[in-house]
């Protein structure tokens, strides 16, 4: 079969086969009665480069966000965050659905940041007309965008003026750290409870690790298990985990080289796009160039999401040689 170049998302990666051995290898044990040796040092590890006490795996970045919601807050609380957090745009409405918790979405600047005067704004008063604000969430980083330290800062600041917990959506802090030549655990600092996705930059099959104190993970803990989120002999994936972090962290910038190149390859043809700051991009199109740009590259080889923002995603199974084959591919389009 003809390989495929996906630049869809770097959730399509496939574990290769040094992941594979580490998976076959992995010692297991049921990790509801917390005997699983391989889940037990994933979150123990994860934890620790995060810069927390105790860590929490689960199948899914959506679940552990989910997770540190209702950890953080109950029912008839608020929490704020930026209208395209992936938590509150593309999580199914989980916290309202599920755990009865209302969300304050406010606008995103370009940067990815939220306005603090529109946090403040936010910010409920203690009245039993409003919904108790309880929380802060950010993303980093945010449809590739990198928030800037001092930002942040501010932020839990902000947060702690004002007595409310903060989590960090670090679906991606590992771009974002390789990105500012800083440690997760830097850009972690100060943060209530922080969740990194395994299966995205890093390669992981499966899972995310959300980070807290012992006492928040311990409360976490139940909540994993009324969503069903507990698993039994998990440290086959964890192993994955493990490997992913332990040998896939320090490669995110031949991504974030990649993504460069191949923008600016892009832009010299006459597409509108964003300057990467990571591994994700963007190309505005025409709605009606959409359809044949997908017809074509699908005849190449190459899936896109192709469409009028289309978002560009570089990882670890695309290579430089991939990237200029997507490059000649493109010129050949414009050419037709």
């Amino acid at each position: 079969m003809a390989r495929t170049i996906d630049l869809r998302s770097d959730t399509v990666t496939a574990p290769g086969r040094a992941m594979r051995d580490a998976m076959h290898a992995a010692v297991v044990g049921d990790d509801d009665y917390g005997e699983d040796p391989t889940v037990q040092r994933l979150q123990a590890t994860v934890a620790e480069r995060l810069g927390f006490e105790a860590g929490l795996f689960v199948p899914s970045g959506t679940q552990g966000n989910l997770v540190a919601l209702m950890t953080h807050c109950q029912r008839g609380d608020e929490y704020i965050a930026g209208q395209e957090a992936h938590a509150y745009k593309f999580e199914g409405g989980g916290a309202a659905v599920l755990g009865s918790i209302q969300p304050q979405p406010l606008p995103n600047e370009a940067d990815g940041s939220i306005s603090l005067a529109a946090i403040e704004a936010a910010i409920k008063p203690v009245d039993k007309h409003f919904a108790r604000t309880r929380l802060i969430a950010l993303e980093n980083t945010i449809s590739g965008r990198v928030l800037a330290q001092a930002y942040v800062r501010d932020v839990l600041a902000l947060a702690g003026s004002r007595g409310l917990a903060t989590h960090l959506d670090g679906a991606r802090i590992c771009n974002a750290a390789v990105k500012q030549r800083a440690t997760p655990a830097e850009l972690a600092r100060g943060f209530d409870s922080v969740s990194v996705c395994l299966s995205k930059g890093l390669g992981a099959p499966v899972g995310s690790v959300l980070c807290g104190s012992a006492g928040f993970i311990a409360e976490a803990t139940r909540w994993r298990k009324m969503l069903g989120g507990q698993m039994r002999q998990a440290g086959v994936l964890a192993a994955a985990g493990l490997y992913a972090f332990e040998h896939n962290f320090e490669r995110l910038e031949e991504d974030h080289a990649n993504a460069a190149l191949l923008a600016r390859e892009m832009e010299q043809m006459g597409f509108h796009v964003s300057h990467p700051q990571t591994n994700i991009f963007y190309a505005n199109l025409q709605p009606e160039e959409c359809m044949p740009l997908d017809d074509y590259l699908k005849t190449r080889g190459i899936r896109m999401r192709v469409t009028p923002r289309m978002r560009v995603v570089l990882h670890l199974d695309v290579s430089r040689a991939d990237v200029l084959a997507v490059v000649e591919a493109l010129k050949a389009y414009r050419k037709t």
